[in-house]
């Protein structure tokens, strides 16, 4: 992924890559060889991305690392007056994506999270149209879904790090593991060390829609059930989940499965389906559906809301540089608030049990062994205040 937006930004005339970091040496040339290609000129590379903060003349920087190794470069960033673009989910923890909102804010930094489908399609901001006009009507159940990979990744047993990688730094903040071929790179999302799996990987993809659409804030009660019932491999997370989110007057699921949700299979593996008294409304990614009374229909009219394109998700971000907006659509306000629901499912996942939520607190009421899971001790010499 950090080769992907490395292009991405580089796409963009008005982009200098002054420096990368990585903790893979063949990574660090591959990134390196492709700024010079592009930009005729070498940029700095670093290991530790600490000594990179501390070049005088950045504008910004991009999080593109595992998840949790999100919240540590993003606030140190902030802190050095450097402007964040980090990947999704915003964080690894709901403890550290709090202090990175405040990071931003206290240091007035211009902040992007990478949900990059919410700006790069346009699909999204006509789903969004069409609920808020009303022409659904009330809407009390949103369900959202993601098909999982049932092939697994092999049995690899533990093994020397390769000398190109760091392998100590890139544990960081988590706990020291034996190295293992999964534990890092395409396959690190798989354990509970650094992320919670592929249902938080999509989270904020597809719940993004009905965060957006509904002006959802936080649920009141979490649940979810599954486990691994298709993937007999090295990993650790499950391969099928099913999570329920209860919000004021609305009822939200979220699905992990081999299959997609029953009656949309034509879809494809990622969607969401609005249900409205008046009709039901159905998106992927690039296009959506309206349902009358169990029909397909055609001929709604266009809503009178009307929201603007959108530049392009790294676009919106390098203009708010430009302008000192820090009100990016997905800055790591909203980043926070449409991350944590996800995280907290993954919890009462862990916990097997329905969690009841206080917002203002940020903190599971009446649930010490859920609580804890809300944050995590860092591994010696990594801190952050949470």
């Amino acid at each position: 992924m950090g080769m992907n937006r490395l292009r991405e930004f580089l796409d963009h005339p008005d982009v200098e890559i002054a420096a990368v970091c990585d903790l893979d040496g063949r990574h660090l040339d591959e990134a390196a060889a492709v700024v010079r290609a592009r930009r005729n000129r070498s940029p700095e590379t670093f290991h530790d991305f600490r000594r990179l903060l501390e070049m005088s003349d950045l504008d910004a920087v991009a999080v593109v690392t595992p998840d949790h190794w999100h919240a540590i470069p993003t606030v140190r960033a902030c802190e050095a007056g450097i402007d964040v673009f980090v990947e999704k989910p915003l964080s690894y923890s709901v403890a550290e994506g709090r202090a990175m909102v405040e990071a931003a804010r206290s240091h007035s930094r211009v902040t992007q999270m990478g949900n990059h489908i919410h700006n790069d399609e346009h699909n999204y901001r006509r789903v969004v149209e069409r609920i808020k006009s009303g022409q659904l009507g009330r809407i009390s159940r949103v369900d959202v879904w993601k098909t999982s990979n049932t092939n697994g990744h092999g049995n690899p047993t533990d093994e020397e790090a390769p000398k190109e990688l760091d392998y100590d730094f890139w544990l960081g903040p988590a706990p020291e593991r034996p190295y293992n071929p999964l534990r890092s790179h395409g396959t690190f999302r798989h354990f509970w060390d650094y992320s919670g799996g592929t249902f938080i990987d999509f989270w904020c993809h597809i719940a993004d829609v009905a965060f957006w659409a509904l002006d959802l804030q936080a649920p009141s009660t979490i649940s979810a059930v599954g486990g691994r019932y298709y993937v007999d491999d090295g990993t650790e997370t499950p391969d099928t989940v099913h999570a329920t989110f209860e919000f004021p007057e609305l009822l939200m699921t979220y699905t992990l499965h081999q299959h997609p949700m029953p009656g949309y299979e034509h879809m494809g593996h990622i969607g969401a389906a609005f249900v409205g008294e008046d009709a039901t409304l159905v998106t992927n990614y690039t296009r959506h559906e309206v349902y009358v009374e169990g029909r397909l229909t055609r001929d709604l009219p266009e809503p009178r809301l009307n929201i603007p394109n959108s530049s392009g998700h790294l676009r919106e971000f390098l203009d708010g540089i430009k302008e000192r907006n820090l009100n990016t659509t997905c800055n790591v306000d909203y980043g926070h608030r449409l991350s944590k629901v996800g995280l907290l499912a993954n919890i009462a996942y862990r916990t097997e049990s329905m969690l009841h939520w206080d917002d203002a607190r940020e903190d599971v009421v009446g649930n010490p062994e859920a609580s804890h899971l809300l944050r995590r001790a860092f591994r010696p010499p990594w801190t952050l205040s949470t």
